[in-house]
């Protein structure tokens, strides 16, 4: 079941393609809180996105550029505002495609299914994770805060993941290295220090300070 996002204020269309969407098999959501798009966006981990242009707080051009910092995630714009230089801007800001409002839901249906056949057919949705504004894509294992990323290793991003999925609960040093290495025995516990003290440094340079805290004794602890 694919889940589809929508970010349409006008409480009647949002809920109408909502309904239409539940009927072919898809889990849809329709945006609450238009001065935090993001923080919906990263809890549902939507697999498509309908996004209107006019929106209260930031327009539909913004939120796409705040999606593409984190995602691939395919985005249609949906709006009445369908001039030239709005499609045309609606694509340069990432959007994958255009539907003018008034549409046919029969129209929505075939472009909303096409596009989740070309994206997910030969790969898996993109997977991502939050704490304190900070949004890991595991997908690509790279970690974005306030319009900045960062590349993470291998390791590094396991160990993101980890903490992360636990957020508020401290994840034992134990635990982190049977993730890494599938054993906690025979792997010199330096390593993983070395490997933290990497991440950590990572994180400060985009102004994540004290974002991992250590528990001694006990483990490691985000959020």
């Amino acid at each position: 079941m694919h889940r589809i996002l929508i970010i349409e204020d006008d409480g009647i269309i949002a809920e109408t393609i909502k309904k239409h969407i539940s009927t072919w098999g898809c889990e849809a959501k329709c945006v609450e809180d238009f001065s935090n798009v993001m923080a919906e966006f990263v809890d549902f981990d939507p697999q498509l996105v309908l996004l209107d242009i006019s929106l209260p707080f930031f327009n539909g051009y913004y939120w796409c550029s705040q999606i593409r910092q984190v995602s691939k995630v395919p985005v249609i714009f949906i709006s009445s505002t369908s001039d030239n230089i709005n499609i045309v801007m609606a694509i340069n800001m990432g959007g994958d495609d255009f539907i003018a409002k008034p549409f046919d839901l029969s129209v929505l249906t075939a472009k909303v299914q096409a596009l989740l056949r070309r994206t997910y057919d030969f790969g898996g949705a993109t997977q991502l994770l939050e704490c304190g504004g900070a949004v890991l894509n595991i997908a690509d294992a790279t970690l974005s805060y306030e319009n900045q990323k960062i590349e993470l290793s291998k390791n590094e991003c396991k160990i993101l993941q980890l903490l992360m999925e636990n957020k508020g609960s401290i994840v034992s040093r134990e635990a982190i290295m049977t993730r890494l290495w599938q054993s906690d025995s025979f792997v010199d516990e330096n390593t993983l220090t070395v490997n933290v003290t990497r991440l950590r440094r990572k994180l400060e340079s985009v102004g994540l300070t004290d974002f991992i805290t250590t528990k001694k004794g006990l483990g490691y602890l985000v959020g």
